[in-house]
């Protein structure tokens, strides 16, 4: 499904691109500091008893599917998915305009 887009849906959708860039690298900063802080609380409390890698690691698929995801990565949710879902709901539509009519 080839769109044309004018100026204006180009700039939102590159601000939107921008946007969720931005919001990947606030999770992944929030991701370090945090892991960071829960190592050092970790260490610090109970060195016999190591539990910082569980947050650390569940976090850390998040924060990598996050970034598939933003930089376009990730086929299954990427934009060729988008366009192709978009264009089968408007099929699916036009269908049940046309059933009622």
């Amino acid at each position: 499904m080839e769109v044309n887009f004018n100026d204006e849906d180009k700039y939102y959708l590159a601000k939107k691109k921008v946007e969720n860039i931005k919001g990947f690298y606030g999770n992944l900063t929030a991701f370090i500091l945090v892991n960071i802080i829960l190592i050092v609380i970790n260490l610090m409390t109970s060195p016999d008893h190591l539990w910082f890698y569980w947050p650390l690691m569940w976090w850390g698929v998040g924060v990598l599917f996050h970034g598939l995801k933003v930089f376009e990565v990730f086929p299954v949710l990427g934009k060729d998915w988008e366009e192709k879902k978009i264009k089968e709901f408007m099929e699916k539509e036009k269908e049940n305009k046309k059933k009622w009519q």
